[in-house]
């Protein structure tokens, strides 16, 4: 019985292992690197994940490049002078000192553009992300299920802070 027990447990360790991705690189902790499982005939989709600055001076994310699309974009969400939501590319992300900086649905995120074929759900793809003073870090992205990230915590219990930026 007890065998069985600590199977159970040693499966569960694994599964937890699996689904929480963190990646270090200098300074940078990347955490999560997810996406929406997309439709079969949908053109664009987005990767999401937290990179938490741990170094004593700011680092700003540049760029983001993957082989699943033909053009990646770096998106945030503003609501326009009519109140409604647009998204909008924008050149960097601030990444402020000792700050976690969320990238997630609704809000600032990894645009994928002209995917070469569908996000299916538990399969993962590689992303670049380039940083101007850490360089270039590739991470891999988990492709969640449609409802994956919707309200203010993530299926896997965590609490992501978003720190506003300018």
């Amino acid at each position: 019985m007890r065998t069985g027990s600590l199977a159970a447990l040693a499966l569960i360790g694994l599964a937890g292992a699996a689904l929480a991705d963190h990646y270090r690189h200098g300074e940078l902790v990347i955490d999560q690197p997810w996406a929406r499982a997309t439709a079969p005939q949908q053109a664009n989709g987005g990767a999401y994940l937290t990179i938490t600055n741990e170094g004593t001076s700011p680092d700003r994310l540049l760029e983001a490049r993957s082989p699943v699309a033909s053009r990646v974009e770096l998106h945030t969400h503003d609501v326009d002078s009519e109140g409604v939501m647009r998204m909008r590319h924008v050149e960097a992300i601030d990444l402020p000192a000792g700050e976690a900086t969320a990238l997630r649905p609704g809000g600032l995120h990894v645009m994928l553009i002209g995917l070469e074929d569908r996000l299916a759900e538990g399969e993962a793809f590689p992303l670049t992300l380039v940083f101007e003073a850490a360089g270039a870090v590739e991470v891999e992205v988990q492709v969640e299920a449609v409802t994956f990230g919707i309200g203010d915590h993530d299926a896997h219990g965590h609490d992501h802070h978003h720190h506003g930026h300018d």
